[in-house]
């Protein structure tokens, strides 16, 4: 069945915007072949600028669509299931970007366990091209869906695929929940920056600037971290004194538990 949309967003939150924004600029889609539902008129009418046909009603949004984009909070999908489940179609693909909520429950909240479903964990630099993603295929999705689904979330970025569902709460707490602990870590960075007597303008810049080109340095580079942060670290240094304070505060061992206690909580939305 050939249907006015290509692809349908339910939920038209900062990470559909992303989304959409890194389609319509990279020329995957046009702004004719997309459709957005959200309850909130402000969020709409962000679409609206994008070009994006937007409406209230969900139900349409998948009748109108050949690919349905899940980007609403896992709490509230079992109420919003209630009402797509008239309209899904046997040709219909279905990408979620909720945590926790494995893709036979999606499918089985949806009326059909063979529908296809394609997981995929996004992070919020989608908005400005930099975004990682994992994708997933459920048990029903083809290779080619899920090809259409990294194809989609590469326009805003990059995407990995893993083969094993489960893994997805590890990526959620990697990358998906990731950027939060960044600027976490700016802001913590910044606050030293002004103790030690810089005016926070300059602290935020040359930690804006720091954070960048290390980055920089590892994704060009293609050199670990750990031989990266040694090259930094010279004996009896600046650089050393900071680590070894770090270390003293249990620093690496927060972060490590941080991401753990993420990836739990995203098995825990499943459940």
């Amino acid at each position: 069945m050939s249907a006015p949309y290509e692809l349908g967003f339910i939920g038209a939150g900062n990470m559909a915007e992303g989304i959409a924004a890194g389609l319509l600029g990279r020329g995957v889609y046009r702004d004719d072949q997309l459709i957005a539902s959200d309850p909130a008129p402000a969020r709409r009418d962000v679409f609206t600028a994008l070009g994006v046909a937007v409406t209230e009603d969900n139900a349409r949004v998948v009748a109108d669509s050949s690919i349905v984009l899940l980007a609403i909070k896992p709490q509230g999908f079992a109420a919003v299931a209630d009402g797509l489940r008239p309209e899904m179609r046997p040709d219909h693909l279905v990408i979620s970007i909720m945590a926790g909520i494995g893709s036979d429950g999606i499918a089985a909240a949806l009326g059909d366990a063979a529908i296809r479903v394609v997981r995929v964990m996004p992070n919020l630099p989608i908005r400005v091209g930099a975004g990682i993603a994992g994708v997933c295929g459920g048990a029903a999705a083809t290779p080619d869906d899920v090809a259409t689904a990294a194809r989609i979330f590469a326009a805003g970025g990059e995407s990995v695929v893993v083969s094993d569902e489960s893994k997805l709460d590890a990526v959620t707490a990697v990358s998906g929940s990731g950027p939060a602990y960044f600027y976490a870590f700016v802001e913590a960075i910044v606050a030293g920056g002004v103790a030690a007597g810089l005016d926070e303008a300059d602290a935020l810049k040359l930690a804006e600037h720091t954070c960048l080109g290390a980055a920089r340095m590892m994704l060009e580079t293609g050199e670990p971290p750990a031989d990266l942060r040694r090259k930094v670290t010279s004996p009896g240094g600046t650089t050393q004194a900071a680590l070894e304070s770090m270390a003293r505060a249990g620093v690496p061992k927060a972060i490590r538990d941080a991401v753990v206690a993420s990836a739990e909580r995203s098995r825990e939305l499943g459940q």
